[in-house]
């Protein structure tokens, strides 16, 4: 099982663009929370997701609904 780091400091300053390389999003990623919810869907992996405090609400609502939703995908909010 494939785990990612992403750092929320790095999510305030590069957004999607940052996201698509720490998670591995294919090249068509569309680097908008529908998006982000429809790789987070589809992938399989443990995301440990650190400096939480600095992420918007919303980014943050986008990975735990994906979570509720895809039962190979774990994370943990440090």
């Amino acid at each position: 099982m494939p785990v990612y780091e992403v750092d929320g400091k790095l999510i305030e300053k590069e957004g999607h663009k940052y996201l698509k390389e720490a998670l591995e999003f294919p090249d068509y990623y569309g680097e908008n929370l529908d998006a982000l919810y429809d790789c987070l869907c589809e992938m399989g992996g443990e995301i440990h997701f650190s400096n939480v405090s600095h992420v918007k609400e919303c980014i943050l609502d986008t990975f735990d609904d994906a979570r509720k939703v895809n039962k190979n995908l774990i994370i943990e909010f440090i």
